[in-house]
């Protein structure tokens, strides 16, 4: 790949030169994407249900903390009832 070929040129010339144009063909699309966001973007976010979003989002944090609650209670009751064994079986 990395030699040279009968006409003085290497084998992998033609895909890195076609590696080449495709990162400009994606740099120039990025580009236009940009630009098409940044003229057409404070239009959709006008579009985007901000306060439904944060409804939800408090609904969801408000349940996972019940969650978490609910499985810590779980635990230290369980933990408590091993200390509880442990010490009967030493006699303490």
């Amino acid at each position: 790949m990395l030699r040279r070929g009968p006409r003085g040129h290497r084998p992998i010339t033609p895909i890195v030169r076609g590696a080449g144009r495709g990162a400009v063909w994606a740099g120039k699309q990025g580009a236009r994407g940009a630009r098409w966001a940044a003229e057409r973007g404070e239009e959709m976010w006008d579009k985007v249900p901000a306060e439904e979003i944060q409804e939800r989002m408090q609904e969801y944090m408000e349940s996972a903390r019940e969650s978490i609650g609910e499985v810590v209670e779980h635990e230290l009751r369980d933990l408590r009832k091993a200390i509880r064994r442990r010490r009967k079986q030493l006699g303490i």
